[in-house]
């Protein structure tokens, strides 16, 4: 267990230029398949808003691919669970958007889902804490997905969220890896 929490924290000093919104766009599309593989009656509306213009930014690939997994995966779970409550009119609908603010780019993973309690909010990036029922989550992906971006790329991740209403989880990553190369 303790190398699944070190993992986020290994560095290896290689930063690519990577094509943030290509690769938000692709693990957005692998995490919709994977559940639609394991349901064939999931469906949810898949909105983007991509930041045409954004420089590519120096990042480990692999780890933001685990990351938005992580995310667009506790998105489709959030709205998978609504829509088996039978509510009349509901649509399940995950948002992604990405901007450049200043020298950050901002990725906004949101969905109209279940939403978190907000007496829980506050212990979601916490090492083995999970929302979900015993055997449908480990209580990491929230815990490494925080360190990789705070730890591994000097970023933040933050959540907002309404009870029934849906979550919205932000990223922010520095443009050019300066942040991360001082904490290193």
């Amino acid at each position: 267990m303790r190398g699944m929490l070190e993992h986020s924290h290994q560095r290896t000093g290689e930063r690519p230029p990577v094509d943030v919104n290509a690769l938000c766009e692709e693990y957005l599309r692998l995490a919709y398949q994977g559940l639609r593989a394991k349901d064939k009656t999931f469906n949810a509306a898949l909105e983007t808003d991509f930041a045409p213009a954004l420089p590519p930014v120096e990042a480990a690939g692999a780890d933001l691919g685990r990351l938005l997994l992580n995310l667009f995966g506790n998105a489709f779970y959030a709205v998978q669970k609504r829509q088996q409550t039978g509510e009349l009119g509901y649509a399940p609908t995950v948002r992604m958007t990405m901007q450049q603010a200043g020298g950050q780019v901002e990725i906004r993973v949101a969905d109209n889902g279940t939403g978190i309690p907000a007496a829980v909010r506050e212990k979601i990036f916490q090492p083995f804490f999970t929302t979900k029922p015993t055997g449908e989550g480990t209580g990491l992906g929230l815990s490494l997905s925080h360190d990789i971006i705070a730890q591994g790329h000097g970023g933040s991740l933050a959540v907002e969220s309404r009870e029934g209403a849906g979550t919205t989880f932000s990223v922010a990553l520095p443009l050019n890896g300066a942040a991360y190369q001082r904490a290193s």
